[in-house]
């Protein structure tokens, strides 16, 4: 009841607060044990009933798995990037209210502030700021300590939080299934490419021939090994999606893709029983050296709009954008979609590749298996 203005009053009242502060005086003010000025009721107001659901709102309209799910949820915000600069709008806002609560916390009256937030109690006490300052000197401890686990013990910190994250995401976002509604007049202007161009000789001799003589090698745990060229890939009834691609630096584009499903791809080599996941090996190599590859587990590879793309905007990739062939996956972020891809293998767990985390950001530098947000 007390953050929640109930009279149009209190915007003119708030702004004589204002001008009080603005001159470095403290306005008339209640107790504010008991009850805020205006000004401190409508920072409150819309720091609880405003920002802090809008941040969480434009938060999800960033994630690839709910954005390409329901892509009219991020139109709502004026499109993904607007939605992102809103988030880091609202993160200036709720800094600058600590900031100001804390100051003002300081200047009006510390230990009784202190009884007020940590006792719930109207005295003079030190009991209040004590613990107050026990409980920040607890805070600051542990960052320290998250930041010396982070830095000098990632791998651990890797899998504690997979360990956390990972079932909740299997029962939330693994189950949306991409439903994206853009036309070719949505098509970006600019598709920002990105990843180390191959440098190995036979890449370079296909890519100077057109990529004639490229073939698919499809195998591990299947029970129809295939090797394919691009014209058999483009003869198997090539699909059509314009999607939103979300990368993880930040910035989103919308491309045309036709390509091989996955799904017919599956259903054509038919993997064994005990085969639970794809390693999709690139041409090019990882940043830290090494073959590049990433996974994805057979069920997310089953989902529409899932394909080996071949074409980008109604002409064949470019080398800048992956070719011959790239994978696109429109749940999840773009370095799981692995570009100049050589072969595919079938396998029982992604432990068994690499140093079994599941690709090479993964492996080195400690990125999430599940990038669905």
């Amino acid at each position: 009841q007390r953050l929640v203005p109930t009279s149009t009053d209190v915007f003119v009242q708030a702004w004589n607060n204002f001008v009080h502060y603005a001159n470095f005086h403290f306005p008339p003010e209640p107790n504010g044990f008991y009850g805020y000025n205006a000004l401190q009721q409508l920072a409150y107001f819309a720091t609880v009933f405003v920002m802090a659901p809008l941040s969480m709102m434009t938060g999800l309209a960033m994630s690839p798995a709910l954005v390409n799910r329901w892509p009219r949820y991020a139109k709502l915000f004026g499109g993904r990037q607007c939605a992102r600069s809103i988030h880091f709008l609202l993160l200036v806002g709720f800094a600058g209210f600590v900031a100001v609560h804390v100051t003002l916390v300081a200047m009006t009256g510390l230990r009784r502030n202190m009884n007020h937030i940590v006792l719930g109690v109207d005295d003079m006490r030190w009991t209040g700021l004590v613990l107050g300052l026990i409980g920040i000197a607890i805070v600051v401890i542990s960052w320290i300590a998250a930041h010396y686990i982070s830095w000098y013990f990632p791998r651990a910190l890797q899998r504690a939080q997979r360990a956390v994250t990972q079932p909740v995401k299997l029962v939330t976002l693994d189950r949306l299934v991409p439903h994206q509604t853009y036309t070719r007049e949505q098509v970006s202007p600019h598709f920002w490419p990105n990843g180390r161009m191959p440098e190995r000789e036979d890449w370079k001799r296909m890519e100077a021939d057109g990529f004639r003589d490229y073939r698919l090698k499809v195998g591990g745990l299947v029970e129809n090994p295939v090797d394919l060229s691009l014209d058999e890939m483009r003869a198997m009834e090539a699909e059509e999606s314009i999607t939103m691609h979300h990368c993880i630096q930040g910035w989103s584009g919308i491309a045309e893709w036709r390509g091989l499903s996955l799904r017919k791809l599956i259903a054509r080599v038919k993997p064994k029983p005990e085969a639970r996941a794809l390693a999709f090996y690139s041409y090019g190599e990882s940043l830290y050296g090494g073959l590049y590859y990433d996974t994805q587990s057979i069920s997310n590879a089953l989902k529409p709009q899932a394909m080996l793309a071949f074409d980008m905007n109604g002409a064949p990739l470019t080398a800048i954008y992956g070719a011959p062939l790239r994978l696109r996956v429109e749940n999840q972020l773009g370095y799981k979609m692995v570009k100049w891809i050589e072969r595919i293998e079938f396998v029982e767990s992604v432990e068994m590749l690499g140093k079994g985390e599941g690709g090479s950001n993964e492996d080195d530098e400690y990125f999430d298996l599940l990038p669905y947000i």
